[in-house]
């Protein structure tokens, strides 16, 4: 196996395993979730599932939506259904809760500055994007809507269903939702695998506002 995919391979599971981690860490901060920990959490209270079963079960599912839209998935899709709920219910029961807001806070930056770096070293080892931006780029490809309004309707769609269900809605998914492009912009360029038989690193071919986020 050569140094390149090897690191490739590091990046990928590392990455995937700490937006797991983060998104508990969110979770217990109990300001807000990320748009899709929304629906998760939602689900997951009317079900009794846990939240990181919800996430593998709702992952599964947009996967299917690729078939007629005929997207591709790659290593990193298929791993990222199943790697980040594991990790997210295993920080969940590693991870007591915390009622003091002193205590909140912190927790809230903490995760959202961790996504950014899963969502950098994910994303960096080129290995396929996560099911639901597959669903986003795929939709953007059908419709010809631009990718912004697409990312924008389904965000939008599945915030208002998982705070109908009773996720978390709050100050940490507006914060979310206006940090999670730069920082994923920042970390992209900071774990960059040169692409083979190049001089330069690849990054994301999105800018921050249209940054391709792996879930």
């Amino acid at each position: 196996m050569s140094r390149e995919l090897t690191r490739r391979l590091s990046q990928l599971y590392v990455g995937l395993a700490l937006y797991g981690v983060s998104s508990a860490v969110l979770v217990r901060a109990g300001l807000g979730l990320e748009p899709w920990g929304v629906l998760h959490q939602g689900l997951s209270e009317k079900t009794g599932l846990t939240i990181g079963v919800v996430s593998i079960a709702v992952g599964a599912a947009v996967l299917l939506l690729w078939i007629p839209m005929r997207q591709r998935p790659g290593l990193g899709t298929v791993s990222n259904v199943v790697v980040i709920g594991v990790a997210m219910d295993g920080t969940l029961a590693l991870v007591p809760e915390v009622h003091a807001l002193g205590g909140r806070i912190p927790l809230l930056f903490a995760g959202i500055v961790l996504n950014g770096v899963a969502t950098g070293l994910y994303i960096a080892a080129r290995f396929g994007p996560g099911p639901r931006d597959g669903l986003m780029t795929g939709l953007h490809r059908v419709t010809g809507r631009s990718l912004r309004l697409v990312r924008t309707a389904i965000e939008v769609a599945v915030v208002a269903t998982g705070f109908a269900l009773g996720g978390s809605l709050g100050v940490g998914t507006v914060l979310y939702a206006l940090a999670i492009g730069p920082l994923a912009q920042f970390f992209l360029r900071v774990f960059a695998v040169p692409a083979p038989g190049a001089g330069s690193t690849v990054v994301a071919a999105r800018t921050p506002r249209g940054a391709i986020i792996p879930r």
